[in-house]
């Protein structure tokens, strides 16, 4: 809950007031400090101010308190009051009282570290309480305009193909400092902005322990080793915003006999944690979100200073964070943990077929542009925006099984090649025929090929054993050297460009040269003559 005590409007600084030239404030003692901030401006005067103040004021006096002879004792006191009760800054106004700042009142000032400013005759209190009001306003519309912006940049970077690093890049930008995704089991998976020292960086792991939900697998009996959590003297969280206290009387398991690792050990460190956290280390400003999809994921963000507005463009990142990595708990899901441990158990795969949703799928192989290599993050974003969580990562390359009646379309920031329907005793043919579309795209250009169903063909009308064993006794000569039969078939989908294909396989074009001379002299053929060609490439079809 916000503190009554903090106004819902961003302070000012102290020397944006004394920036003013209408007002012709003047700072007179007290340190230059441009960290100074004043939250409201308070008219008072009481020789005691303290009961009075919430703290954060800009005081302003014009010394009618002060009695006649008053020595450096009344001053030291009256200022050592303001200070206990966490004023800004003394506003003292010269006349109709004093015709000047009483030099105890500047000594009193100075030896405790309280800006004092001078109120010129011409400048009315309401005038000064009125700019701060201006100012704030300035402030706040700057802060509202600051926030949308934010939102905005996330929500776009949202979308992209790599949602996960845009999100944090982002956010690392508007905060000016680090954000990172720490995963369940606490590590490190992303990282954005400049990295801090090595003792902001162990004491946000730290903190992102704090926030961190765990799940029923990692639950163990603490233990007198176990590390603690920083203690509450340098962390300050919030209170928890993603769990949920079970009624009286239901509390499953949470008696003294309950075993540890129990639902109610579970519900009970839950209640116990924070879904935030902050904490201030080596001038660094440290603070730690739990994911509110409830797999152990937190976002943590270190910045050097702590700006208006931070702490909600800070949550909308956590939001999006936790919908991209959150797992869809649903009956298909059930069915896909169902389909793995079958295969692990050794069904074949058209029996656990079934049990995914579809008789018939398609095989999408992704790669994105660049040369940065997928991450499981980024991985399962592409897997979200065609609609399917069977998501492989296989180096440099992304594998997806898609429905048949789900329509493949193109994902921006990605090169798609996708095979023709398959039933599941067809899928590692399918899984082929991605690859070769993947590779073919990635030569040409083009965002998404698809290995689709043509018209029937020339090649239809021979039966597809003779059709085989011509394919084998043709290519048997090189059928030993997948490197020499993948550079072949490429060459020639590639209507013989040595560029494109050396693209497509990722090698050099003088190994591309090099292989398709080998095949000629293995083959005992001319590979410039369109026939040979011909031949050749409706054995390659076969294999």
């Amino acid at each position: 809950m916000p503190d009554p005590a903090v106004p819902p409007t961003p302070p000012v600084p102290l020397d944006a007031l004394l920036a003013r030239a209408d007002l012709g404030l003047r700072r007179i003692a007290g340190p230059a400090d441009p960290t100074v901030v004043v939250h409201w401006a308070h008219t008072s005067e009481m020789a005691d101010p303290y009961p009075y103040l919430l703290g954060g004021e800009l005081l302003l006096s014009a010394g009618v308190h002060v009695p006649d002879g008053a020595g450096a004792g009344y001053f030291d006191a009256y200022v050592s009051r303001i200070v206990a009760a966490g004023g800004a800054a003394l506003g003292f106004g010269v006349a109709p009282v004093h015709d000047t700042v009483p030099g105890a009142l500047v000594e009193a000032c100075e030896m405790h570290g309280l800006p004092l400013v001078e109120v010129p005759p011409r400048t009315t209190f309401s005038a000064v309480a009125r700019a701060l009001w201006q100012l704030m306003a300035q402030a706040r519309t700057a802060e509202l305009r600051r926030v949308t912006e934010a939102q905005q940049s996330l929500a776009a970077a949202a979308a992209r193909p790599d949602p996960v690093p845009s999100v944090l890049q982002q956010l690392a930008r508007r905060l000016g400092g680090r954000a990172v995704l720490y995963g369940p089991e606490g590590t490190r998976l992303v990282g954005a902005g400049p990295e801090p020292g090595e003792e902001v960086r162990t004491a946000l792991a730290k903190l992102a322990e704090v926030v961190r939900p765990p799940s029923p697998g990692h639950l163990r009996t603490p233990s007198p080793e176990d590390p603690r959590p920083p203690s509450a003297g340098h962390t300050r969280a919030s209170s928890p915003g993603h769990t949920r206290a079970s009624s009286p009387g239901h509390r499953v398991g949470s008696g003294p006999d309950a075993p540890a690792g129990s639902p109610g050990d579970l519900h009970a460190d839950l209640a116990a944690r924070p879904s935030s956290a902050s904490d201030t280390v080596a001038g660094v400003r440290l603070v730690a979100h739990a994911l509110g999809n409830g797999e152990g994921f937190v976002l943590g963000t270190a910045a050097p200073q702590r700006d208006a507005g931070d702490h909600t463009i800070a949550s909308v990142a956590a939001v999006l964070l936790s919908l991209l990595t959150g797992e869809r708990h649903s009956g298909s899901g059930a069915g896909r943990s169902s389909a793995l441990v079958r295969l692990l158990l050794g069904a074949a795969p058209a029996q656990v077929a079934p049990l995914l949703g579809g008789d018939r799928w398609r095989v999408v192989h992704g790669r994105p542009e660049g040369r940065a290599a997928p991450d499981p993050v980024t991985a399962s974003a592409l897997g979200a925006a065609l609609g399917s969580s069977l998501v492989d990562v296989a180096g440099e390359v992304v594998r997806v099984l898609v429905p048949d009646g789900r329509a493949v379309e193109r994902v921006p920031g990605w090169t798609l090649g996708v095979s023709a329907a398959a039933a599941p005793r067809d899928w590692p043919a399918a899984d082929t025929q991605a690859a070769r579309a993947l590779a073919r795209a990635r030569a040409t250009r083009a965002p998404l090929l698809r290995h689709g169903d043509r018209p029937t063909a020339l090649t239809d009308l021979v039966p597809p054993a003779e059709a085989d064993a011509h394919a084998r006794a043709l290519l048997a000569p090189i059928e030993q050297s997948p490197a020499l039969v993948d550079t072949l078939r490429t060459w020639l989908s590639l209507h013989g460009s040595w560029d494109r294909t050396a693209v497509a396989l990722d090698v050099h074009r003088n190994t591309v040269r090099q292989r398709i001379a080998r095949c000629a002299a293995l083959l005992d053929a001319d590979l410039d003559d369109p026939d040979v060609r011909m031949e050749l490439w409706f054995a390659l079809r076969r294999t």
